[in-house]
């Protein structure tokens, strides 16, 4: 169980991370015309770049509390926080009509959920 734990949460870390860094540091009129980033394009510049820092920090609290043994509570706290996000991009998502996005990020969210679960 500690193992897949630990591959859930580097996955998820992974998908914050990559996330975070493109939403923070890529130009905003790039992303909108990326697959599944149309979005970005209806919303302001520092509401992208917040959700991009959220998504970084997410990537930190996923892994870091657990390996320094620091406040390990932060991860299922941060994965229960990524479950909020991942409905909020459900919903995005469904009203642009992108509904492999939304598969996706159920995928993700039952991911968050099971570290959120297992963590706690």
């Amino acid at each position: 169980m500690e193992i897949a734990l630990w591959i859930a949460a580097g996955l998820l870390a992974a998908v914050a991370l990559t996330g975070g860094v493109s939403k923070t540091f890529v130009p905003q009129a790039k992303l909108a015309a990326a697959p599944g980033g149309q979005w970005t394009g209806e919303r302001s510049a520092g509401f992208v770049k917040t959700l991009g820092v959220l998504e970084l920090l997410a990537a930190a609290g996923l892994i870091l509390p657990a390996a320094l043994g620091i406040a390990p509570v932060l991860v299922p706290v941060t994965a229960a926080c990524w479950v909020l996000l991942m409905i909020g991009a459900m919903v995005t998502h469904l009203r642009h009509g992108e509904a492999k996005f939304v598969a996706l990020n159920l995928t993700y969210l039952a991911i968050a959920a099971f570290v959120a679960w297992g963590r706690s």
